[in-house]
Formats: structure tokens, C-alpha cells, sequence
């Protein structure tokens, strides 16, 4: 990388608030750019895989690689429970004299009483095209719903839910074979890019910002396993969007016999043969066909409990699916 030129280049002290890896990639961009990284805020370590053990989120890995201060408040909000810890976390902000917070999938609600504490406020990172998909799970809202593209919206936050003036916004369209997590990586890096560029302009005292329209408001709802079980009276139009929208979390899956299958890859597949709901028409080395509330599901790609995801060829050889149905 070729240093950047200090006297030509205006550098921000930034405090960066953000836990996935979604925010992980903006945060090696900014710090890249060389703007000082004053203070990383990130969720508290939770436990996660087979053996349960804390984990730091990708943000705090980062920032402890790069020797990067980091706060875990479990609350900033100083009326409620836990009033003292958010106090010292305000302490803390006030302390580092930040000129700007950059947040994005950060997990806590930020009080007004932080919004104002940066010299130029805190400025939000979104999956989304603003005002459409506000919430907690633009990225798999989007796929869910058939939208054709979706972007990143850079914006000044508010108190409002993902409702304050955008100060950038940039396209890119959804790939038929997008899931989740390949949307998800491309928003990250334009994100990325993004806020470097939207930075830049703010240092240069040219970031206008631009009120959300009040029209075709949408709201990304937190993702739950339960919505993640099939129902094949639904189109396979529909149950294939599914299926790639919850795909790596939580897994889109169907009960075949009381055992719950996962469904990493399916297609719409217009099939003659009649069929209730939920009846495999056939399952061979080109995938299992289910009749759905119209057309058929051909699923390519399955996995069933303490497995490995397999290709229909492999699955069908270690788990019979001709006798019986899924549960609808």
C-alpha cells in the first residue's frame, strides 16, 4: 500500500462502532485510509460454536490486531438498566474527541445523548436503499422479497429507526443466484469503499444531505429460525427466494418424516405430474422435486441433522426419500 501523503490529506479521529463482519470490512477500510481509529465500540463476546466458548465479535478482532482501544457497553442508554455502565461508556466517548462515529450493524440503539458527542455526529452505514428496508435484516429482506436490486445508503443517524438524511447512496443489482451471504459480501465492500469516499467529502465540507422520502417505507425485521421452516403450499417461486434469502442463516429447511432437512440450493421446476403440497415427485442425482402451491421445488443441495451439506447425488445416497412427504 502506498503511504498516504499527511500533508496533503486531512485525517479523521474516528470512533467506530459496529460488531459483524459486515462492519469488520468498513473498519480495515477506514483504518487503511489512514484515518485514526480512536476507539472501537463492538457487542459484548457471546458465546458461539460447538463448544460454546466466548467469542469476539470480527470488529474487536480487528481492532485488538491493530492495537485499536475497545469498549463493550451493554447498554448506552442512561435511563435504563444499567445506567452506570453507560455513563462511563459517555465518559469515554466525551474523553477521545472524536470528530466523527462511524456505526454500522452495530446492535445497540444509540441515545441522542451520543449522536450528539462527535463533532460531526455519527454517520450509519446500510445495507439498503434507504427508506426501503429500515430495520435489522435488509440483506435477507431483500432476496425474501424478489427485489431486483438493493445498495448501501451512508446516512446521518437520528433517533429514529434507520430514518435520518442520506448522505450517499449507491445501486448494484440481486444476482438470480445471490444468497445471503454473496450479497452480503458485496455490500460490505461497497460499503467499505463508501464511507471512505463519503469521509473525504465531508472533510472537504461537501457531504449534502438529503431527507428520506416518506413513500414505500419498508421494515427489515430481525430474522427468526422459526420463519426458516417451508411451507409448500406457498409458490416454489416463493419457497426458493427462501431458501437462498436464508442461506448461511438461519437455513431454510423442511420435515420430512419428523426430520428437519436444510435447503442450501433449490430452483422453480415446472413439473406435469400431479401432487398434494409437500409430495416428492422424484428424487434423483438432478434433485428432489416437491410439489408446492404452484409449480415444484427442485432442491440440488441439502443437509440433514449432524450432516454435511451434499449435492442431491450424495444426500440421496445416504437418506431414502421415496416414501412419505414434507410437513406443510
Amino acid at each position: 500500500m502506498v503511504p498516504h501523503d499527511r500533508n496533503t490529506i486531512l485525517f479523521m479521529k474516528i470512533i467506530y462502532a459496529g460488531t459483524p463482519e459486515f462492519a469488520a470490512v468498513a473498519l480495515e477500510s477506514l483504518h487503511a485510509a489512514g484515518h485514526e481509529i480512536v476507539l472501537v465500540l463492538t457487542q459484548p463476546d457471546r458465546p458461539a460454536g460447538r463448544g460454546m466458548q466466548l467469542q469476539a465479535s470480527p470488529v474487536k478482532q480487528f481492532a485488538l490486531a491493530h492495537n485499536i482501544p475497545v469498549a463493550q457497553p451493554v447498554s448506552l442508554r442512561l435511563d435504563g438498566k444499567h445506567p452506570q455502565v453507560a455513563q462511563e461508556a459517555h465518559d469515554l466517548l466525551r474523553s477521545v474527541q472524536a470528530d466523527v462515529m462511524v456505526v454500522a450493524a452495530y446492535g445497540l440503539i444509540l441515545p441522542r445523548s451520543v449522536l450528539d458527542i462527535p463533532k460531526h455526529g455519527c454517520i450509519n452505514i446500510h445495507a439498503s436503499l434507504l427508506p426501503r428496508w429500515r430495520g435489522a435484516a435488509p440483506i435477507h429482506r431483500a432476496i425474501e422479497a424478489g427485489d431486483a436490486n438493493t445498495g448501501v445508503t451512508i446516512m446521518q443517524m437520528e433517533e429514529g429507526l434507520d430514518t435520518g438524511p442520506m448522505l450517499a447512496m449507491q445501486s448494484l443489482p440481486i444476482a438470480g443466484d445471490d444468497t445471503t451471504g454473496s450479497l452480503h459480501d458485496k455490500l460490505a465492500s461497497l460499503g467499505a469503499d463508501m464511507i471512505v469516499a463519503a469521509l473525504k467529502r465531508l472533510q472537504q465540507g461537501d457531504l449534502p444531505a438529503s431527507p428520506q422520502p416518506e413513500a414505500d417505507v419498508t421494515y427489515a425485521s430481525k430474522i427468526t429460525k422459526e420463519e426458516a421452516q417451508l411451507d409448500f403450499t406457498e409458490a416454489a417461486e416463493t419457497l426458493a427466494r427462501k431458501i437462498r434469502a436464508f442461506n448461511p442463516f438461519p437455513g431454510a429447511f423442511g420435515i420430512f418424516n419428523d426430520v428437519a432437512l436444510k435447503f442450501w440450493q433449490a430452483e422453480v421446476f415446472t413439473e406435469s405430474r400431479n401432487g398434494s403440497p409437500g409430495s416428492v415427485l422424484r428424487a434423483d442425482a438432478d434433485g428432489v422435486v416437491i410439489a408446492c402451491g404452484r409449480d415444484a421445488l427442485r432442491v440440488t443441495q441439502l443437509q440433514k441433522p449432524g450432516g454435511k451439506r451434499l449435492p442431491a447425488r450424495e444426500f440421496l445416497q445416504g437418506f431414502a426419500l421415496e416414501e412419505g412427504r414434507f410437513r406443510c
